[in-house]
């Protein structure tokens, strides 16, 4: 439902605190009247994002957890959970309680009990204000961002990582792989595999810290570890009596030369990374806000690095960089080039930004793996 549906069904109790919210004048006593005021004042662009602004750094980041979510309502334990999300230090979460948090969302006519008899414990946020935050929201990030010219060379991955699946894959029925007491494959066959691919990438080196990113993340380089999941985790490869080994659909697509669908491998990414970024969905949706037009990394680190909680030994900004731009680019998502005044520089692809606003993976559907420090 859109805010002025909302504000139909709501008691004269939760009224008379949102127009007393935005400073209304009207009688306290009309039910139409507080309506028609409040309507009146919210409708007015300059109040709306003067609210927004005045919002804390927490408050910003509990209103993006639900931005890009599609659907239409939450519990109570879902909100107070994504409030204690949006705390990334010890001092943030002595400032007020997550209950405090709801309850001035409330106030402001941002959130709304459920009125049938289904859904009156579970919370709503009108629709139309879904959009008036992301437009508030992208008015004032893109403001703030260096847009540059298109560099005259730029790295663009689109759909390589689809064929090297395939010659992954390829391998896989060509060799005999043996893995070692880690169930990893040894260092001479992924050299021997990496060199068939078109993007190289480098062997993990041994010693530090690697975990959270994927299954097999310890043991092999970023692209390859997605790579191996996705295989083994859909079903395209088993690791068998110490050997690595296709299934029989990993055997069909070598014979009928097929491949997954982009899609597919996307999607699989944000589930694979939601347990150590939760919010990525929306991180990712503000990278393609952001950057429909060559935009300086500097200044999009800016923007996005206060929405990002660091994960052990990885900070914001390694997060962004590493686990989530380079991981898009992987993805044909972004191209990256130099610019020469601003440095480092992004774009996202038409077919980034399609993948990107139409598919959703809710906050709830990521795959969980073993924490290994």
């Amino acid at each position: 439902m859109n805010f002025a549906d909302m504000l139909s069904f709501a008691d004269i109790q939760q009224l008379t605190r949102i127009a007393h919210y935005y400073n209304c004048e009207c009688n306290a006593n009309s039910k139409n009247d507080l309506i028609q005021s409040i309507l009146s004042t919210v409708s007015r662009r300059d109040i709306f994002e003067q609210h927004i602004n005045r919002l804390s750094l927490e408050d910003l980041r509990f209103l993006n957890s639900i931005l890009f979510d599609q659907r239409n309502s939450f519990s109570l334990e879902e909100l107070v959970a994504r409030v204690g999300q949006t705390r990334f230090e010890k001092s943030e979460e002595a400032a007020s309680s997550p209950r405090d948090t709801i309850m001035k969302f409330k106030h402001l006519g941002w959130l709304f009990n459920g009125y049938s008899h289904h859904s009156r414990y579970l919370f709503q946020v009108p629709l139309d204000l879904r959009e008036r935050f992301r437009e508030a929201l992208s008015n004032r990030f893109r403001s703030e961002l260096t847009f540059t010219g298109e560099p005259s060379v730029y790295r663009d991955e689109q759909m390589l990582i689809l064929d090297d699946f395939h010659q992954f894959l390829r391998y896989v029925y060509e060799q005999d792989i043996p893995l070692n007491m880690e169930g990893a494959m040894y260092r001479k066959n992924q050299q021997q595999l990496f060199e068939r691919f078109a993007v190289n990438e480098d062997l993990v080196a041994k010693g530090g810290w690697r975990f959270g990113y994927g299954r097999r993340f310890k043991e092999y380089p970023n692209r390859f570890s997605l790579l191996y999941d996705f295989a083994y985790y859909q079903g395209f490869i088993e690791e068998r009596d110490n050997r690595l080994a296709l299934t029989q659909l990993g055997q069909q697509c070598i014979t009928e030369g097929t491949k997954p669908q982009l899609t597919q491998l996307y999607r699989f990414w944000l589930r694979l990374y939601k347990g150590a970024i939760p919010n990525l969905s929306s991180l990712v949706h503000w990278v393609d806000i952001c950057a429909r037009n060559w935009v300086s990394v500097s200044s999009l680190r800016t923007i996005i690095c206060p929405f990002i909680k660091p994960y052990y030994y990885d900070d914001a900004e390694s997060i962004l960089e590493e686990r989530i731009l380079k991981m898009m680019l992987h993805l044909g998502l972004l191209r990256f080039g130099e610019d020469e005044q601003e440095g480092r520089a992004v774009v996202v692809t038409k077919l980034g930004s399609a993948l990107i606003q139409g598919i959703y993976v809710s906050h709830e559907d990521k795959i969980e793996l073993p924490v290994d420090k």
